[in-house]
């Protein structure tokens, strides 16, 4: 977070990122820089991404600016899925010093509208902002104790984004521009938690339309290289628009209906 002459003391936005590597689903953190004026002990060092909301700005444009200045990324994958406004929810006591050091109106109550975001982990270029000390990718069943409710608004996060998933083709945010079949599962069954028939799964996601073949295959690996694809985003734009595309991945891995 950052101070601004003119922001809104009582609307913030806060950003859950998720980002994947090495078969595994991360959660981009930042650790709060604790001024020295705090002299208590406070265990409480990660949070999530997050800003008041300027009074020039709507709400997608406070978490852009967020994403952007953390990440070095514009354009990503961003969806609103919650707000959270409970009256206490900045009033823990193990917060309350923190918040004293950094905000002008401390006690305001702040009503914050939650983001979430996927991102090609690789592609960003983490700069933490004058609140954090340092950001980093923390694997999902890591997460240690955050500030505020903000392991609420991540589980309300994961929870959607395994929903969202299976309805939309947006896992696709997470991977490099090339892949390989094997990678797409890997993600699919990371974020649902369950193992997908190999088979099954090959087949409708080629008769899905959403993947274009490439003519380059892996190198320097020990077994048969396997091609490599990217995803048509054209087509999965357009068939969105209809209502035809159904990423549903019930028991029976019935996908796209």
């Amino acid at each position: 977070m950052s101070i601004h002459a003119s922001v809104n003391p009582h609307v913030s936005t806060d950003c859950v990122i998720f980002g994947f590597n090495q078969d595994t689903l991360r959660l981009l953190l930042i650790r709060r820089n604790i001024p020295n004026k705090i002299t208590e002990v406070n265990d409480i060092h990660y949070a999530l991404p997050g800003d008041l909301v300027r009074d020039d700005e709507n709400l997608d444009t406070a978490a852009n600016r967020v994403l952007a200045e953390l990440t070095g990324l514009k354009g990503i994958y961003l969806e609103q899925f919650h707000a959270f406004g409970d009256p206490l929810r900045i009033a823990k006591q193990k917060d309350r010093s923190w918040l004293e050091s950094v905000r002008q109106n401390p006690e305001a109550r702040v009503i914050t509208v939650a983001y979430m975001a996927l991102i090609d982990s690789n592609k960003a270029v983490l700069q933490p902002g004058s609140f954090s000390k340092e950001a980093v990718w923390v694997p999902i069943h890591e997460v240690p104790e955050l500030a505020f409710d903000h392991n609420e608004i991540f589980e309300n996060a994961l929870i959607a984004l395994r929903e969202m998933v299976q309805l939309q083709p947006i896992g696709f945010e997470l991977l490099p521009e090339k892949f390989t079949m094997s990678q797409l599962q890997s993600l699919y069954e990371t974020i649902l938690e369950r193992d997908l028939d190999k088979r099954n799964f090959r087949r409708k996601m080629l008769n899905s339309g959403v993947l274009i073949p490439l003519s380059e295959k892996q190198i320097g690996v020990s077994n048969k290289p396997a091609r490599f694809y990217k995803f048509n985003r054209e087509i999965s734009d357009t068939r969105n628009e209809n209502g035809i595309l159904n990423l549903r991945m019930d028991g029976s891995f019935n996908l796209f209906g």
